[in-house]
């Protein structure tokens, strides 16, 4: 039986756990800052012990369930601990900095760092709020370095696909870094912004999908999501300006009552999102 050690247990990490123990096959160990998450782990089996660092080496894959900066402080200080057998990925949303760390301490402690990013989540945090089937279909971003051996990485492939991930992604920590800047963070700071206007505290029985799409994920976890905006900086304002030019657009149209421009946006967006829908079905029947 495989040993799984799980450094983290919010939602992310308490999901892992929870996916692994349904899967089967795994012993699974456990740790969060929070004594009181690692008892409710314990009780609601979702975990079979505590992760001490005595057990770090006894761990065939070390999953990293933190906050950029916790993650980099981490692997800093537990470097040295880690066995050589032992695969580490960590599951922060941002990549560039954390796996040039990983990747380093790897080479010189003689343990196995994969950058990993589990493409899923809902709008609520912390362990309470962790399921097993949080990950079903969703795809798993793996950023192997150059380097990385085709058993090490068909190992980690083979477990995140056992927890119900419907897709592996291959990515540099570079373009995942520029591209989740688009797919992710850029939503998540409009709808913030998005939900602050005055009309919301009015929107009762006049809503509908529209609106529960564009502001279902303004929950987010602060701390965690100032460290990943701040820190994928220069591609997050990248596609914020690009994003205002385009609004911009839409406003010079509406301000101007200019319809052959107005019409024209529109169109140009639906014809956009056609091409985007092709290109990405296209890439899918590749693979």
């Amino acid at each position: 039986m495989k040993r799984i050690g799980i450094i983290g247990l919010g939602l992310s990490g308490g999901s892992l756990a929870k996916a692994a123990k349904r899967a089967g096959g795994y012993h699974v160990l456990g740790f969060d800052k929070q004594e009181a998450t690692v008892l409710r782990a314990k009780m609601v089996e979702a975990i079979d012990g505590v992760l001490t660092p005595a057990k770090f080496k006894t761990c065939d894959i070390l999953l990293l369930a933190l906050y950029p900066q916790t993650t980099l402080d981490w692997l800093k200080q537990n470097a040295g601990r880690l066995g050589k057998g032992t695969l580490v990925v960590d599951c922060c949303g941002i990549k560039q900095e954390i796996c040039e760390l990983g990747n380093r301490l790897a080479e010189e402690h003689g343990f196995t760092f994969i950058g990993g990013h589990p493409m899923a989540g809902i709008e609520r945090f912390g362990f309470a709020a962790a399921q097993p089937n949080l990950f079903y279909r969703a795809s798993m971003i793996l950023l192997p370095p150059i380097g990385t051996s085709i058993e090490d990485l068909a190992r980690a492939k083979e477990f995140f696909l056992s927890l119900g991930f419907g897709r592996i992604t291959i990515a540099t920590p570079e373009e995942h870094d520029r591209v989740i800047a688009f797919t992710s963070q850029l939503p998540h700071i409009i709808s913030s912004a998005y939900i602050k206007s005055p009309t919301a505290m009015r929107h009762t029985g006049m809503h509908a999908g529209s609106y529960r799409d564009m502001s279902r994920v303004a929950t987010m976890q602060p701390d965690m999501w100032t460290e990943l905006f701040l820190q994928n900086k220069t591609p997050l304002l990248a596609e914020l300006d690009a994003f205002l030019h385009q609004l911009q657009q839409f406003r010079d149209a509406l301000a101007n009552n200019d319809h052959d421009s107005m019409r024209g946006l529109i169109d140009d967006g639906a014809r956009v999102k056609a091409e985007v829908d092709k290109h990405e079905q296209e890439i899918l029947k590749q693979k």
